[in-house]
């Protein structure tokens, strides 16, 4: 193995190196960006892509869903160069799905730090405590809106992996075989982007997976999600994969069906991966310096020890997972930083470690123009 200086302070190991229509009625609804409220216009079942400007030059774009009938909106950046036919990176957010503060617009500089990429950046607002997963049924208590406004179960997996970027990008720039495309996410959803990838050969050229728990079948992988979508979220987790153990808990397991990737390593469609996690010991974010923590003791206290928990167990996660790909000869680019939290600060972090990566496998322009 291979390791040399990290942006995050950590190590980077390549495990596998041994390894238009008219609409009858307008819907309008909120949305969070910036850590505030916007009004948007929504899709629906007629007029399935509908736009709105923001002042400062971003867009809500509203994308309805088929399958879970219901609209979803999306925080859209442009392409530096205007270029409509460019790139597109989905960056999603964790356990609140966005529909909380805890986001990517509200919490990081993704704005600054996209602006003079060659890429659509596209994040979706809505899921929260879904694991961004096809639920088996209807669960009308899990605490989000795609629970209570629609009786389909919630469906994120397929919005994400087809609906979404077949929609979106039919819209700006067209659907063009070539077309590349990117996924990246954080803590629930840095799981589910691994199960993604595996379950769609080809569909996204790279994933971002920052502190992720890349086990769901095993007992702690359970308890993980138990905790954020089955006692945070309200859920019946029966409703999302079936009774625990059983199938379904295992098919949506990455490092039990890490064999997908390497069927795809060997046919050319795998997609490059950046996996990171810290290991829960306090690192250059557990300051007052930090903006996020607003100069409170409290809120360092929490960071410090409930995130260094989450973190700890994340990293625990990532290291089975980096064994199973490096037993495969699966390629990917594991960052083990030997500090850091489970929070905003790293996983800003993360991204700009992860996206000169995700740009070459996009053909993106990753510099200033």
């Amino acid at each position: 193995m291979r390791s040399v200086k990290s942006g995050r302070l950590g190590t980077k190991v390549a495990a596998a190196t041994i390894a238009a229509a008219m609409v009858p009625v307008v819907a309008t609804g909120t949305a969070q960006a910036q850590g505030g409220n916007i009004q948007y216009t929504k899709a629906t079942a007629q007029n399935k892509v509908v736009e709105t400007q923001l002042p400062d030059g971003r867009l809500i774009v509203s994308v309805w869903s088929d399958k879970m009938a219901i609209e979803v909106p999306n925080i859209v950046q442009r392409p530096r160069d205007g270029n409509n036919g460019a790139p597109v990176l989905y960056l999603v957010n964790g356990a609140g799905g966005g529909e909380d503060s805890a986001t990517w617009q509200a919490q990081s500089d993704v704005r600054a730090f996209m602006s003079d990429k060659d890429v659509w950046t596209v994040t979706p607002i809505g899921g929260a405590f879904s694991y961004y997963t096809d639920w088996q049924r209807h669960d009308p208590n899990v605490q989000t809106r795609y629970a209570r406004e629609t009786d389909r179960p919630m469906a994120f997996e397929t919005y994400l992996a087809q609906e979404l970027p077949n929609l979106f990008e039919g819209r700006y720039g067209g659907n063009y075989p070539n077309r590349k495309r990117s996924l990246a996410a954080i803590s629930m959803t840095a799981t589910s982007v691994l199960t993604i990838a595996q379950n769609h050969p080809g569909r996204f050229q790279a994933i971002g997976s920052y502190s992720g728990c890349a086990e769901t079948s095993t007992p702690i992988g359970y308890q993980f999600i138990n905790i954020v979508t089955g006692m945070r979220g309200g859920a019946n987790l029966d409703n999302m994969w079936g009774p625990y153990p059983g199938p379904g808990w295992v098919a949506n397991d990455p490092v039990a069906q890490a064999p997908k990737f390497v069927a795809q390593r060997d046919n050319g469609t795998l997609p490059a991966m950046f996996i990171s996690t810290g290991n829960g010991l306090p690192g250059p974010h557990e300051s007052l310096e930090n903006w996020r923590l607003r100069n409170s003791i409290p809120a360092l206290a929490n960071q410090a020890i409930v995130g260094g928990i989450i973190e700890a167990a994340t990293q625990y996660c990532t290291a089975n997972l980096a064994r199973r790909f490096a037993e495969l000869q699966i390629p990917a680019q594991f960052d083990f930083a030997p500090n850091g939290t489970h929070s905003w600060g790293y996983w800003q972090d993360d991204l700009k470690q992860s996206w000169p990566m995700m740009a070459q496998a996009m053909n993106a322009r990753y510099g200033p123009i």
